[in-house]
């Protein structure tokens, strides 16, 4: 049976192993100094799933204190990733990742959860709306060289 908790310091390597599958354009040295970071952050906070010392997934939150869109408080709680081993999915670890990052939103005064999801990520934008995100914006990036 899995279980639900924070991460600890022995806990990195995994997860910056698992960040760099939701994330695998990042380098994998620079993830896991980032992974660190975020473990030692007192406005962020890393959750994992695990089961049998392995884990399944990962949840990371941020309280977020500049403008968030579609948001009218600060700070506002931000799930900057999330990942679920794919054997594991479609067993409501990701759900529950995200109800124990609302429930430490809360405990950090949090009155707003926001995300984002990239246009082409449908898996993900439905999985958003499935608890209860509501979309507020959509937006395209550009830049040039100058």
């Amino acid at each position: 049976m899995f279980k639900i908790k924070r991460a600890s310091d022995h806990h990195i390597e995994q997860i910056t192993e698992l960040a760099h599958l939701l994330w695998p354009d990042e380098q994998l040295t620079i993830l896991k100094k980032e992974m660190n970071h975020f473990h030692r952050d007192s406005t962020s906070e890393l959750f994992i799933c695990e089961e049998n010392e392995d884990i399944l997934g990962f949840a990371h939150v941020k309280l977020r204190y500049d403008f968030v869109e579609g948001t009218s408080t600060s700070p506002v709680s931000y799930l900057e990733g999330i990942y679920v081993r794919k054997l594991y999915r479609k067993q409501g670890i990701a759900r529950q990742l995200v109800e124990v990052c609302e429930d430490w939103s809360r405990f950090m005064n949090a009155t707003e959860f926001a995300s984002d999801v990239d246009l082409e990520n449908i898996l993900s934008a439905d999985f958003h709306t499935s608890l209860g995100f509501k979309e507020v914006n959509r937006v395209i990036c550009y830049t040039k060289a100058l």
